[in-house]
């Protein structure tokens, strides 16, 4: 994966970040089947373009949530519904199938299964699509040309599991329909669609903060940035015109879509004055940000800014007075 700087240098060199999803899209959903025994499951699940999620699952009238205005992508209420029928029927056969066979496969409750399935589409009108199932968070099984095949980590388990589940081509028929035809038309019209979103500029903001390290006399340097969009951007901490090595970097989402960044400094208390950290985001039109540690306004420089508003008052009343 490419390090943060080296992605917001081709930001810097021309690169556009809806050009990027252009050349390589990435549409999926991710499903979690929780059941605790033979009577009770549940269904969860969300759909993602790229590392954005577009939609969620409701669970019990078995509807698709829309997250944006711009989630149905082009198409129709009646490619929705049919769609939404489809996982209804995929859902309702996988959950009815694994508690028939539950104990003949030797599931035991209460057990987890997961479904990564989407499609990848890039700039050349090639896709690949995928259809991966882990059993307790370790990969069990995959759809490979219409066929269900066992995961090395799966086991015997997983092979007595395809070797019953292969006869039913239905099943099959309606996963390949949904990852292979709907997929890749469904993520080119999300695509278009969010292109507005995916092309705003957001700007971040920047504090930064420390914690002293017990037993030791360093501390953590701590460079929040927060709020920013897209997600290409380049943080370090400097001393003067030099990079600092050692920085960790923790890269979370934000709730409206944004990112939020942090990177850590460990420095020697006696060395941290003068230290800086330096944003640069496309937001910034060129500029960067630049946050100095230790550096505040002098003590008569905070007594300026508080007395010339008490002051002022005194000043027009004499003026006042002079003129009348």
């Amino acid at each position: 994966m490419l390090s943060l700087q080296l992605v917001f240098l081709a930001v810097l060199s021309g690169g556009d970040y809806v050009e990027a999803l252009q050349e390589h899209a990435l549409f999926h959903v991710i499903q979690i089947s929780s059941f605790v025994n033979q009577s009770w499951a549940q269904n969860q699940g969300s759909g993602w373009l790229n590392e954005l999620q577009t939609h969620g699952w409701e669970s019990k009238t078995g509807r698709i949530i829309y997250l944006y205005t711009w989630s149905k992508g082009h198409f129709s209420d009646e490619e929705l519904m049919t769609l939404e029928q489809l996982f209804h029927f995929y859902l309702s056969g996988l959950t009815r199938d694994i508690q028939e066979y539950a104990r003949q496969l030797q599931f035991m409750y209460p057990f987890v299964i997961q479904v990564t399935a989407g499609c990848e589409l890039d700039s050349r009108d090639t896709t690949k699509d995928f259809f991966w199932v882990a059993y307790q968070g370790s990969d069990f099984l995959s759809l490979q040309n219409m066929s269900w095949v066992p995961a090395p980590e799966g086991g015997s388990r997983a092979e007595r599991v395809c070797s019953v589940i292969n006869h039913y081509d239905g099943f099959k028929e309606t996963v390949d329909k949904l990852v292979r035809d709907i997929c890749p038309r469904f993520a080119l019209g999300l695509l278009d669609a969010a292109k507005l979103y995916l092309q705003r500029q957001v700007r971040p903001v920047v504090w930064l903060s420390s914690s002293p390290i017990l037993g030791s006399a360093q501390q953590l340097l701590i460079c929040h940035v927060s709020g920013f969009y897209p997600k290409p951007i380049w943080v370090m901490w400097m001393r003067g015109d030099q990079e600092l090595p050692g920085t960790q970097r923790d890269v979370l989402p934000n709730a409206d879509g944004t990112w939020y960044l942090r990177v850590i400094l460990n420095v020697d208390a006696e060395e941290a004055v003068g230290l800086s950290c330096q944003v640069r985001h496309s937001s910034l039109g060129g500029q960067k940000i630049i946050l100095y540690w230790g550096h505040h306004p002098s003590m008569n420089l905070t007594l300026l800014i508080l007395i010339i508003p008490l002051m002022l008052p005194v000043v027009l009343a004499l003026w006042l007075k002079k003129r009348w």
